[in-house]
């Protein structure tokens, strides 16, 4: 069991940003939160703190002093960190909380373009993105309502690593999906290109982070 948060805790909590989770408090209001997982600390300047999945979780719930706080996580994780779901998860189709979860990852992944791109811009990937491509690309999908594959489906789109430097591919054996998931990626500042399967009638997606 998880001890709940302390009443001022919980008001921190429950005043942070409804999009972006940033939070507002004391200093020790907000170190304690980092502390148990609920918030965490940006690494850029002006080093503003922002709600953990959990913390979004924890304002979600009904305040309840005497209950035990737990919470099954939206999305399979090695370390309780938000992930994207790249296509072939074993997960339920997503709810309210998984979508605002996306949202606030997204708009978070938009700051951090604007806070490390130079010019301030928001139009094109990151160095993040660039080292975590899978991912990158993937969040930007499931942002924009595009629905992955669940487990072994046919259905969805998938994103995968290729041997190609800077480069994932997508799958989503409905055309019209795929040709959407390559709009959205382009709107998002990544370079796309259909490609044929050899040998097959099936199409794909290579898409790298736009530089300029």
């Amino acid at each position: 069991m998880t001890r709940p948060p302390t009443a001022a805790q919980r008001r921190v909590i429950d005043a942070a940003d409804p999009v972006t989770g940033r939070l507002t408090g004391t200093e020790a209001q907000l170190a304690a939160l980092v502390k148990r997982g609920l918030a965490f600390r940006h690494p850029r300047p002006p080093h503003d703190h922002f709600l953990t999945p959990a913390g979004h979780r924890v304002r979600e719930a009904p305040s309840e002093p005497d209950a035990p706080l737990s919470a099954p996580t939206p999305a399979p994780t090695d370390s309780g960190v938000f992930t994207a779901r790249i296509g072939g998860e074993e997960t339920p189709p997503p709810g309210p909380a998984r979508t605002r979860e996306v949202h606030s990852a997204w708009q978070g992944l938009l700051e951090l373009r604007r806070m490390t791109n130079p010019g301030s811009a928001t139009e094109r990937p990151c160095g993040w993105e660039r080292t975590h491509l899978v991912q990158a690309a993937a969040l930007a999908l499931e942002a924009a309502g595009h629905r992955p594959a669940a487990g072994t489906g046919e259905t969805g789109y998938r994103v995968r690593a290729t041997p190609q430097p800077e480069a994932v591919a997508v799958r989503d054996p409905d055309v019209t999906a795929l040709r959407a998931c390559a709009a959205t990626l382009e709107k998002a500042g990544w370079q796309v290109s259909e490609h044929g399967e050899p040998r097959a009638s099936a199409r794909y997606l290579l898409a790298s982070p736009r530089r300029a």
